[in-house]
């Protein structure tokens, strides 16, 4: 056997090995797009002015593709007292952080509050205390939610105050009601203000101020150079501070669209995946009157819970809209 034909039987052989690899790769990541289960998360708590306190629940969705719906009963309740918490009943891809918060009374005490949820035949369960080690504050969600590093802050993100969501339109019972038919689009506009803390900042604009600190010029090639290169650091998920607001479904078994396609409230780190989490994100552009207009169309009828969350990268707000589809 010459050299020629031993190196090709080796390259053949290291070839058929790669391509079994990357098939096995590709397989398994097939596998978590659907079928999993959910795994539900104890966010911690926070006092209120009145003496109160908030439950501060997530979750994680081990799919990357389905998003189940798991209606208020026997597979998605809260114990003791009501069942209905006010928890979503559809719930997006992966990590989801500090979704909803359950008000307790003052005297809550040492009890115990348990969420329990079964998705794809899996249950799993969170269960919320008021004991010290959960205590949560701006800090805490800017750090769990990758807008800072772990443990670090600045007199800047101290001073942070959560963006204000507003939805605009009439109320009923204190409540923002909708109507629309299968397929008709439904338009509705959302005011947003924030205190522009943290500066937005993109990856791309990270990568400018590198460069002009070491007194180099950029361009467009250099800059996607950097982009595929570049390897999140921290500890914690890395997220890019920038302002921007998220309309998703919280409730409701259907599919619906938004437009224009609206950022996701999760965390998504591929390359552009509209997260705030992915590599390659900016914030997108708001007017500077704060008005920010959607429409969003649905495909079966129902009742749904539309969910807006505006985000400035370290601390959010939310707002809701209750939307009848009919026929």
């Amino acid at each position: 056997m010459n050299l020629t034909t031993s190196f090709t039987r080796k390259a053949l052989v290291f070839g058929f090995a790669l391509v079994a690899l990357i098939s096995a790769t590709l397989a398994q990541a097939q596998s978590y797009n659907f079928g999993k289960n959910i795994e539900v998360a104890y966010e911690g708590w926070r006092p209120l002015e009145d003496g109160t306190f908030n439950f501060m629940f997530g979750y994680m969705n081990e799919n990357w593709e389905e998003e189940p719906d798991v209606l208020i009963g026997e597979n998605n309740f809260f114990s003791p007292g009501d069942a209905d918490r006010g928890q979503p009943t559809h719930f997006l891809p992966r990590r989801n952080r500090f979704t909803f918060e359950v008000n307790v009374p003052a005297d809550w005490g040492d009890r115990e509050m348990v969420w329990e949820l079964t998705v794809n035949g899996v249950t799993r369960r969170a269960y919320a205390t008021l004991k010290d080690d959960y205590l949560v504050d701006n800090m805490v969600i800017a750090s769990e939610t990758g807008s800072l590093g772990a443990g670090t802050s600045s007199p800047e993100s101290r001073a942070n105050i959560a963006p204000v969501v507003t939805l605009q339109g009439d109320m009923v019972n204190g409540e923002h009601v909708r109507s629309v038919r299968v397929g008709e689009p439904l338009s509705f506009t959302t005011h947003m203000v924030d205190d522009g803390v943290p500066r937005s900042r993109s990856s791309v604009d990270n990568i400018r101020a590198f460069a002009a600190r070491a007194g180099e010029g950029t361009t467009e090639e250099m800059i996607q150079q950097q982009m595929a290169l570049r390897i999140p650091w921290k500890p914690t998920v890395q997220k890019i501070n920038g302002l921007f607001l998220s309309w998703n479904v919280y409730r409701g078994a259907g599919k619906a669209t938004f437009d224009p396609p609206q950022p996701k409230p999760w965390e998504d780190t591929r390359p552009g995946s509209n997260s705030a989490w992915g590599l390659s994100w900016s914030p997108p552009e708001i007017a500077a009157d704060g008005m920010i207009n959607t429409t969003v169309s649905f495909e079966e009828p129902g009742e749904y819970i539309l969910w807006g969350r505006g985000d400035d990268g370290g601390l959010y707000h939310d707002a809701f809209m209750t939307v009848t589809v009919t026929e």
